[in-house]
């Protein structure tokens, strides 16, 4: 029995699942956040939109880099 593919396809669907945690983190602690203090409502969005960018730029990243090993 002989096994063919890429590591590289596995790779990014273990790398994928690091910034489905944070995503779910970084919304569930804001809208936390923003149901205790709704006075801060417009410092804590602005932080999460960065925070989301951030993760998600990192998904990205081991997307490309998946298909540069290919």
């Amino acid at each position: 029995m002989e096994i063919t593919g890429s590591l590289a396809t596995i790779g990014y669907g273990l790398a994928a699942i690091g910034p489905g945690i944070g995503v779910g983190l970084i919304f569930g602690m804001g809208v936390q956040a923003i149901a205790r203090q709704p006075e801060a409502r417009g410092v804590l969005q602005t932080q999460m939109i960065f925070g989301f960018a951030v993760v998600e730029a990192l998904a990205i990243l081991g997307f490309v880099l998946a298909l540069i090993q290919q």
